[in-house]
């Protein structure tokens, strides 16, 4: 909790990055007001793919694969509990996997996990239900990004593609990180992001959640490597999830007119792009809540508050119950080595 409290005075390296973050303002402002004005909940998917396209780090928003894929991935993963169940658990493998290489990866994963959760999430909610139209429409809301960002780049008479490091470059930096991580802990952490986020997927799929994606990202934003071993953290970042998750339900029933959430939507994406966090769980709730509030700008039931907030309970409550389960497995494979160690101390 300390070095919690001790990160978010240095929120964000160096001065705002007031460029981007016009960037990502006007991305998403040009889907939210065609939203606003045609009420068709595909403008939504473009305001999300334009936000995924506009964070800092190349690898955050690494290629259109990952939007072509994930939302079309988690509509189809919504039509049937085993498919909900085994596409879930793979990314709960993914997500574990890339935390293993530092924070920059696992940013990356914990995109990938959100766009998982959305495109589950809003299936059967607004008026398109095909995954390659979803899929397509995120897409284009990250082409119009890009093509903004380089309208900036060519007025200020830069390059249009930035430098970047060599690719085995990375690879030999991300190689270096795994290796210094014991191969226990991450495997410990791996099942516990399997089982937490595939029971969350099905949880939504069986009991046929409506905004499923408050309980899956609630599940998501708990999964961090760096927890592994602590309850009280583990405790600590469900707690958070569950007030942050309480204040939107607040801000939003307080609210309860699109056009008004879409202007505080808007300064919150430039906020935030312009402030964006360093440290990798503030990053994970920073990113989540932006995420919820472009997938739920345009709702128009914010008076089902008790929806949601269930939602986020039951995330909360799966959470906890896999980070007991992992500690109860950890103590039990370490009993054997502090025997072995005991019985060679000299009497």
């Amino acid at each position: 909790m300390k070095n919690l409290i001790r990160n978010s005075f240095t929120w964000h390296a160096g001065p705002p990055a007031w460029g981007p973050a016009v960037v990502a303002g006007l991305g998403c402002a040009l889907p939210l007001v065609l939203g606003l004005f045609t009420a068709h909940s595909g403008f939504l998917w473009a305001s999300a793919g334009a936000f995924q396209a506009a964070q800092a780090n190349p690898l955050h928003r690494f290629g259109m694969l990952r939007m072509l894929l994930l939302t079309g991935l988690g509509f189809w993963a919504a039509s049937h509990p085993l498919l909900s169940l085994g596409i879930f658990a793979a990314f709960g493998l993914l997500l574990a996997w890339l935390q293993r290489f530092g924070s920059e990866a696992g940013k990356l994963g914990i995109g990938l996990s959100i766009c998982l959760c959305l495109g589950q999430g809003q299936f059967g909610i607004g008026n398109l239900h095909n995954p390659y139209a979803v899929a397509m429409l995120f897409i284009l809301g990250g082409l119009w990004v890009m093509l903004l960002a380089f309208g900036l780049r060519g007025l200020h008479g830069l390059r249009m593609w930035p430098y970047m490091p060599r690719f085995l470059a990375i690879l030999k930096v991300l190689k270096r990180h795994a290796q210094r991580l014991p191969r226990q802990q991450w495997r410990l952490h791996a099942l516990a992001c399997m089982l937490a986020f595939a029971a969350s997927g099905l949880i939504v799929n069986l009991a046929g959640l409506s905004r499923g994606y408050w309980l899956t990202l609630t599940v998501i934003t708990t999964l961090q490597l760096e927890f592994q071993g602590s309850l009280v953290r583990a405790l600590q970042a469900s707690l958070a999830s569950l007030a942050a998750a309480g204040l939107l339900i607040v801000f939003g029933h307080s609210l309860q007119s699109p056009p008004t959430m879409v202007i505080t939507l808007l300064v919150l994406v430039i906020l935030s792009r312009a402030l964006q966090a360093n440290h990798y769980g503030l990053f994970v709730l920073q990113t989540s809540l932006c995420f919820v509030l472009l997938a739920e700008s345009l709702a128009q039931d914010w008076h089902l508050a008790e929806v949601r907030l269930l939602n986020a309970l039951i995330g909360v409550a799966l959470s906890l119950t896999v980070a007991l389960l992992v500690h109860g497995l950890r103590l039990r494979l370490n009993k054997p080595s502090k025997a072995a160690d005991n019985s060679r101390q000299p009497l």
